[in-house]
């Protein structure tokens, strides 16, 4: 009974599949419906991971002070220290109100543009430099389209930063959804 839940073809694991691949779908057309409230939550759940990561770094380069060396630990607790500071002030910035919480998300969306633009010149070279590969090209066309997403992010102002975070999450979990419904459509057989 237990081994069909988890074999490939069990019902429990397509119900699982299928449950997963709507709740994706609705998150996703969620998140492209009121992109600037998708923005918000992922900023909150961002600076949360940064708190909770610095402390936790915090904890772990203590109790490890003696094995890591002083140097290592002592840049190791900056690091820490620079998540739970950067981490904190994103939180309070969304208690002050709208206004603090936008110009968090902004930063973030920034963030991530900026983000995009190296992974995309990266992403270039690298096509550029294995032409010998057989599918080197779509290296290249993910490297320029990173590249393309990432200028135009950096280049948005006011508003567009607020809802870039939201959309780009909601089409990620729209073929998050669209991809699990498919996998358990093709592989799972009709139980």
């Amino acid at each position: 009974m237990g081994s069909s839940l988890l074999s490939p073809n069990g019902a429990g694991l397509k119900a699982f599949t299928l449950f997963e691949g709507v709740l994706m779908l609705v998150l996703g057309v969620l998140a492209l419906i009121f992109p600037v409230v998708a923005s918000a939550w992922i900023t909150v759940i961002v600076a949360v991971a940064f708190l909770v990561g610095g402390i936790v770094g915090w904890v772990s380069n203590l109790a490890r002070s003696r094995q890591l060396g002083r140097w290592y630990c002592f840049w190791r607790l900056v690091i820490s220290t620079l998540f739970i500071f950067v981490g904190a002030w994103m939180i309070q910035q969304f208690r002050g109100g709208p206004l603090e919480g936008g110009v968090v998300v902004a930063s973030l969306a920034f963030a991530i543009g900026l983000v995009f633009i190296l992974e995309g010149v990266v992403s270039v070279l690298v096509s550029l430099g294995h032409t010998q590969v057989r599918g080197w090209g779509w290296g290249l066309l993910n490297g320029i389209v990173t590249l393309i997403l990432g200028v135009l992010i950096v280049t948005m102002q006011g508003w567009g930063l607020l809802w870039v975070i939201g959309v780009l999450v909601g089409i990620s979990f729209l073929f998050s959804g669209i991809d699990l419904l498919a996998f358990s459509a093709s592989f799972h057989g009709d139980d």
